[in-house]
């Protein structure tokens, strides 16, 4: 299935193509390498995306360029499809795009990053537009939403990351 928009893999450079609302999120995680490779996990894996409520629909055991999925919020089902991923030593996470049928059109990356004093990051961003009748009449609500989300992502893979801590 194509993707609803064209400028595939902007997120990966930071861009926003023309005619879309852009949104950045940056939550600061914690410090350390431990830290950063338990946050990797969540991300590719899907575990981050299970732990805030959302449903994941998909074959494969963990995000990879070509992927399909499916996010669920209730009876929304947003199809995607991995459009680029890294797991680099000091950067990991991917990107999916919009394909027909999600109420968006556009791009969300979720990227984890360790900086050199060794703090850790999640950094979403997104380009987006309404596709569905229902996005476009959430105006700023749907945007706002959007970044809604893109927070309870930052403090719930904090969470998941600290869990067992200290015990």
């Amino acid at each position: 299935m194509p993707f609803t928009y064209d400028d595939v893999g902007a997120t990966l450079d930071g861009r926003c193509p023309e005619g879309f609302h852009p949104m950045e999120v940056r939550t600061r995680l914690g410090e350390g390498e431990e830290l950063f490779h338990r946050a990797a996990r969540a991300v590719l894996t899907w575990e981050l995306h299970r732990a805030i409520g959302v449903s994941v629909r998909t074959d494969a055991p963990e995000a990879a360029p070509g992927v399909d999925v499916t996010v669920g919020l209730g009876l929304i089902k947003a199809p995607c499809q991995i459009v680029w991923t890294l797991n680099e030593p000091r950067r990991a996470g991917w990107a999916y795009g919009t394909l027909e049928g999600h109420p968006e059109c556009g791009e969300e990356a979720f990227l984890v990053q360790r900086t050199g004093d060794g703090t850790v990051w999640l950094t979403i961003t997104a380009f987006s537009r309404p596709a569905k009748w229902y996005a476009r009449a959430g105006g700023a609500a749907t945007r706002g939403l959007q970044h809604a989300y893109a927070r309870r992502c930052g403090v719930v893979l904090r969470r998941l990351c600290t869990e067992g801590k200290g015990d």
